[in-house]
């Protein structure tokens, strides 16, 4: 079994999440006492929060370049930066290391073009939703048409995941909130919605709504395990 290194905290939420999710999927494939071998790097995510709404991307890339490098000395064997949104600088990341980043896109992307999904609806912060590090990798590496909210709703889901989500927040109110995004997005012609952030997976499964849902953390924990431990044709294999 390979060791990955989990470059976390952003939100220390949906981090645990991918904790639970990588020995859960470890032990299901293995059996017995068997879990995953992680290393972990939680930043504080305050820190990145603000240079995130600064536009400090540079900054942010050295920061967590740095906690992506003592991942690799502390002896990770892959990376997976367990947000959606910091995948912005996942190139500064890239290029400190010798191994391998998963990518949390790539993971998407291909199970949606594996499940025969063309036109997708996305819900992330406004930071994904908006700019073009997601939406274009989406749509140039794998063909996929990306449709988003429109701006008051784009609002609504980037301030949830900030005033709520991250600090685990759970309401009913803006579970609904979401809920009616997503059937906005259906109505566009989504055929299927991708849960961005790894936080919106707390708030809203698929029992809410009638249109698939795409929870990119389960999915990027799911692919990290097969890699991890070198399943034959799986989805990971192309992620390298």
């Amino acid at each position: 079994m390979k060791t990955i290194g989990l470059l976390g905290g952003m939100s220390w939420e949906s981090t645990a999440n991918y904790y639970r999710l990588l020995n859960e999927g470890v032990k299901k494939t293995l059996g017995g006492l068997h879990s995953a071998k992680i290393c972990l790097y939680s930043v504080d995510f305050s820190e990145v929060e603000q240079l995130q709404h600064q536009g400090k991307w540079e900054d942010a890339g050295a920061l967590l370049a740095n906690a992506a490098k003592n991942l690799e000395t502390a002896g990770a064997e892959g990376l997976m930066i367990c947000t959606n949104t910091m995948h912005k600088v996942a190139p500064a990341i890239e290029q400190e290391l010798s191994i391998p980043l998963l990518h949390i896109a790539d993971a998407t992307a291909q199970l949606l073009v594996a499940d025969g999904i063309s036109t997708v609806g996305l819900l992330g912060t406004a930071f994904t939703m908006e700019q073009d590090f997601y939406k274009g990798r989406l749509t140039d590496h794998y063909g996929l048409q990306v449709l988003t909210p429109d701006e008051l709703q784009r609002k609504v889901v980037h301030d949830i995941i900030y005033n709520e989500l991250c600090l685990g927040d759970i309401h009913e109110s803006s579970r609904q909130s979401y809920i009616d995004i997503i059937n906005s997005l259906k109505k566009l012609g989504a055929e299927a919605v991708i849960l961005g952030c790894t936080e919106i997976g707390l708030l809203v499964q698929q029992q809410h709504v009638s249109i698939p849902l795409y929870d990119t953390t389960r999915i990027h924990a799911e692919s990290a395990v097969k890699w991890m431990l070198q399943e034959p044709n799986s989805v990971a294999d192309n992620l390298l």
